[in-house]
């Protein structure tokens, strides 16, 4: 994996090719992997601190095992990490699918990634005491990686994942309007700045030079919660899959702590007016979007969708000129748990 965290930031191009377009499609959701991953280089870096300083803060008191050790030895801060840790997306949710994929690693790719980990410049960490055994898929060795990947995800992901499927789904949300608008073209022009879209390349600063040609093999965009500033994508991407490029999402202020005050103003959400608005952010709403439809002034449809969201029942992601409205998964469980219309 190529280094994201330099600052001194050269260029990575993906060249597309007519059927590529055609093939272009955006991850259902999350991948725990790379959340997994970004997060823990990410977990002792100082930048970032307004969207990662309390998550940071809650986190760190939970870690240092032997697993947290092991992960330290394969995930530096900065620099390539092993491919074989974030295997191609299984277009799901579940963490269980990619730790089998993981674990299934061939010994030749295991010996490979690794011996890149060892020679990387950027390693400032010594490779762990079991690196050796790993390259040679010994099965205790990868039951050990099994059991860190997953105990780390228990501790750092997990408690958090609400909040972090409510932010990529309102990213989703926002790339669906993309393309509603402007088709692939629009979909691909819609991650600027981070990515930049001049048929036939789609271009990011990066900390290496790279060219990646799909050659008709379309490409996979991945969004990530804990990927920041700049794409990432595998150094040995296998032949026989799509290619994937992971890309940062937004982050609204205060989404730790968005959860846990779920409850605090649901008694503000009486009446119709906010009950039919979280029923129809449900597929993604601007707020003229939300005006327009209700009767109700631009400044009165702000005022509902920000109790909604200090509820934590609602999402509002800024996208150039407007702010769209997404509904979270506390929003859609209270609606289903509702015994009939709001008066």
């Amino acid at each position: 994996m190529a280094d994201q965290h330099r600052s001194e930031l050269l260029m990575l191009r993906v060249h597309f090719t007519p059927d590529d377009v055609a093939r272009v499609r955006v991850a259902a959701g999350p991948d725990p992997l790379w959340e997994i991953v970004n997060s823990f280089q990410g977990l002792f870096q100082g930048g970032d601190a307004g969207s990662f300083g309390l998550w940071r803060q809650l986190v760190r008191p939970c870690l240092g095992g032997p697993g947290d050790r092991l992960l330290a030895g394969l995930l530096p801060g900065r620099g390539y990490f092993p491919d074989f840790l974030t295997p191609a997306p299984s277009g799901g949710r579940e963490l269980a699918a990619g730790l089998d994929t993981v674990l299934g690693t061939s010994t030749a790719v295991l010996r490979r990634d690794l011996t890149l980990l060892a020679a990387s410049p950027h390693r400032r960490r010594p490779l762990p005491d079991r690196a050796r055994s790993l390259a040679d898929g010994e099965s205790e060795a990868l039951r050990q990686l099994g059991s860190a990947l997953h105990g780390y995800h228990g501790r750092a992901i997990a408690p958090f994942w609400p909040q972090i499927c409510a932010q990529v789904d309102a990213d989703r949300a926002a790339r669906a309007r993309a393309v509603l608008a402007g088709g692939a073209d629009g979909l691909l022009a819609s991650f600027a700045p981070v990515l930049r879209w001049r048929w036939p390349v789609l271009e990011a600063d990066y900390p290496v030079d790279r060219e990646v040609r799909l050659h008709g093999r379309g490409v996979v965009l991945q969004p990530s919660f804990f990927c920041t500033r700049t794409p990432i994508t595998l150094a040995f991407p296998a032949a026989d899959w799509t290619p994937v490029l992971v890309y940062p999402v937004e982050h609204t202020p205060h989404w730790v702590s968005s959860g846990s005050r779920q409850g605090t103003e649901l008694g503000a959400l009486l009446g119709g007016t906010r009950a039919a608005i979280l029923e129809d952010v449900v597929t993604g709403r601007t707020t003229g979007e939300l005006a327009a439809r209700f009767g109700i002034s631009g400044a009165a449809a702000s005022q509902h969708t920000a109790v909604l969201r200090r509820a934590g029942l609602l999402l509002s992601v800024r996208r150039s000129r407007y702010v769209l409205h997404t509904i979270t998964q506390v929003g859609i469980a209270l609606l289903e748990a509702r015994p009939g219309p709001s008066v």
